[in-house]
């Protein structure tokens, strides 16, 4: 009976291992694509990026909470464009780890992902979020405040437009204040054309008869 427990404990072990052998296999070969497609720093290599996402999914079905390898999977999602499902794992990753570290830098890539979709709001506070738990990181402060920057050019470029607005409604008021100054002038000089002609032939009814002759 003991060798027979031994035996299952080395199948399993054996398994286990080969399991692992595996899943690192799969990140592996991710990493290489990914790599490949960052050699190109002219173009996006989406084709490469796509096949390290589907390594590293493949890798994640072994191990689903492994951090580094959502990390790698949520970025490959990044540099495809995917952001809405960059953001969705980067905010995933960061709930899930205690590490400060690595929170920070998940929320940092949230909020990339959200300024690549121009959310500002979002990006704002996923990377003031970030800075919470790493307040030295000189890479998130630059994007907060080209974050806030951009913000402030947005609204100041939607007080112009209601300014230009505002400017348009006014011209039309004044528009129809003259088309009905128009109107009205027509009217008056209507009504002092008709009371002239009304004197006027008053005036003919009033005058005497010449006696005939």
């Amino acid at each position: 009976m003991k060798q027979a427990s031994l035996l299952i404990m080395i199948l399993f072990v054996w398994v286990a291992a080969s399991q692992a052998q595996n899943e690192r296999k799969f990140v592996r070969q991710g990493n290489k694509y990914y790599e490949a497609a960052n050699k190109d720093t002219s173009r996006i290599d989406t084709v490469q990026f796509n096949k390290a996402e589907i390594e590293y999914l493949k890798a994640l079905e072994k191990k689903p909470d492994d951090a580094k390898w959502n990390f790698n999977l949520a970025d490959a999602l990044y540099k495809q464009k995917k952001f809405d499902q960059s953001a969705e794992k980067f905010q995933e990753i960061a709930d899930k780890t205690s590490d400060k570290i690595e929170k920070s830098r998940a929320l940092h890539n949230l909020g990339n992902s959200y300024l690549m979709k121009n959310k500002l709001d979002e990006s704002i506070a996923a990377y003031k979020d970030a800075l919470r738990n790493n307040p030295k990181d000189l890479e998130t402060k630059y994007n907060l405040l080209y974050a806030m920057n951009m913000k402030k050019k947005q609204q100041d470029q939607q007080k112009k437009d209601q300014d230009k607005n505002k400017d348009k409604d006014k011209d039309k008021d004044k528009d129809k204040d003259k088309d009905k100054n128009k109107d009205q002038d027509k009217k008056d000089q209507k009504k002092d054309q008709d009371q002239n002609k009304d004197k006027k032939n008053k005036d003919q009814q009033q005058q005497p008869q010449q006696n005939k002759i």
